[in-house]
């Protein structure tokens, strides 16, 4: 009886590791997003057409893409130099410049909108247009704010971040009347309140912001941002790119099919992406790394394979909640890009080990291979086989990135066994 006590206060200590207690509130944050994400787009997909629901993704994706573009590896910044720099200095620095980058890329984004997607060009008016800088400011201001949390262990107020960000579902209704505009609004509407609440968590957390910008922060950490910004804009860009992909190719029905098969599926990513990310805060803050990583993988797997197995026989269940069409058009893309779940997270404990060491360069190769073999895949596949095809550009990329993963670390050993045996 006293053993199976020692093992109980055992095993509710290594649950209370900072690791294992950071990734599950990271976790149940993406959870809980993507719970309100379900059932925002079953509550969309009810009252808007196939159509607006189309056109609303890839305003979305477009509004996300132009945010992911303007912090500049900021948001890894914040992760790596929490532990070392004044948290003020770092934090408000990277408001500051994610906010002016923001307004560029947003401006650059509606004049060039004919050449980007010429489906969205007549969308954007002026009130239109002022109405997306305002939601792509209050945007980066809460990304950076959760980011903060994540960065301080605070990921409780994560949580409490995304769960106000899940109001989004209350505003379809009464912005019904301005169909595909009424998605992005309810959107955009919820970024506002979320980024009012995080700057008072902000501040609560002992932060105080300033519309400074520290030149000792951005030459410090210049590198390293700008390494990690590409290999940030490499992992997540084709979650944004590929909806106004599809849409250009295939148009708004297949757009809205694609987008919300790949929204399930994407439960599965935020495993591996939230476990992952609370390896990298632990690593930046002095953990034993090799500890840490196997802990992550071992967790990583122990989840996501029950559930690609209740998801590959279930899943039609789950997009016929949202639209029979849905079902019938997206079931066989959402099949195949479950099994991506399982050669993702490589990649994704690889990166945040990379992260930690400061081997910015081997994640830029490694993510840069990966995105260009997805665009390239997606472009041809969904011309020959529709957007199922995209499932498997997915699947394919990312084995190629476990197997340059493979050779690297196989290449790093012998080199270091030769040098060993010259010396």
């Amino acid at each position: 009886m006293v053993h199976i006590i020692a093992q109980l206060r055992d095993l509710h200590n290594l649950f209370r590791h900072p690791l294992y207690l950071n990734s599950f509130y990271i976790l149940l944050t993406y959870l809980s997003s993507a719970f309100f994400g379900f059932i925002f787009w079953i509550a969309a997909a009810k009252m808007y057409t196939p159509q607006e629901v189309g056109i609303a993704t890839a305003l979305i994706s477009s509004m996300s893409l132009i945010v992911l573009l303007a912090k500049v590896g900021l948001d890894f910044s914040i992760i790596r130099y929490f532990p070392a720099r004044d948290k003020s200095v770092v934090y408000s620095t990277s408001i500051v410049i994610t906010t002016l980058f923001s307004l560029i890329f947003g401006l650059i984004f509606i004049l060039g909108a004919d050449l980007f997607s010429p489906e969205l060009k007549d969308i954007y008016t002026l009130e239109s247009a002022g109405l997306l800088f305002i939601f792509i400011i209050a945007n980066a201001t809460a990304n950076l704010a959760g980011i903060a949390f994540v960065a301080l262990r605070r990921s409780e107020y994560y949580l409490l971040q995304n769960l106000l960000a899940g109001s989004k579902i209350l505003f379809l209704f009464p912005l019904a009347y301005l169909g595909a505009f009424g998605i992005f609004g309810s959107v955009g509407i919820s970024f506002i309140l979320t980024a009012v609440f995080s700057s008072l968590l902000i501040a609560k957390s002992g932060i105080k912001h300033s519309f400074r910008v520290d030149r000792e922060f951005i030459a410090g950490s210049f590198h390293f941002s700008l390494g990690n910004y590409l290999v940030g804009l490499f992992q997540t860009a084709p979650n944004l790119v590929l909806p106004i992909m599809v849409l250009n190719i295939l148009g708004a029905d297949a757009a809205a099919y694609y987008y919300i098969a790949f929204s399930v599926a994407f439960i599965l990513f935020i495993v591996p992406n939230a476990i992952s990310t609370s390896l990298f805060v632990e690593g930046s803050n002095g953990e034993s790394l090799r500890q840490s990583t196997i802990r992550s993988s071992i967790a990583i797997y122990a989840l996501l394979i029950p559930a690609v197995v209740i998801l590959y026989f279930s899943g039609d269940i789950i997009l016929g909640l949202i639209g029979k069409e849905y079902a019938a058009n997206g079931f066989e893309l959402f099949r195949v890009m479950i099994f991506t779940s399982l050669v993702l997270p490589v990649t994704y404990i690889y990166s945040a080990v990379k992260r930690v060491q400061n081997g910015v360069r081997d994640l830029v190769l490694l993510n840069g291979v990966v995105f260009a073999s997805l665009i390239l895949l997606a472009q041809t596949c969904t011309t020959a086989y529709g957007i199922v095809g995209i499932g498997y550009a997915w699947v394919i990329s990312y084995a190629v990135g476990v197997l340059l993963i493979g050779l690297g670390t196989l290449w790093e050993r012998i080199a270091t066994a030769g040098t060993g045996s010259h010396v």
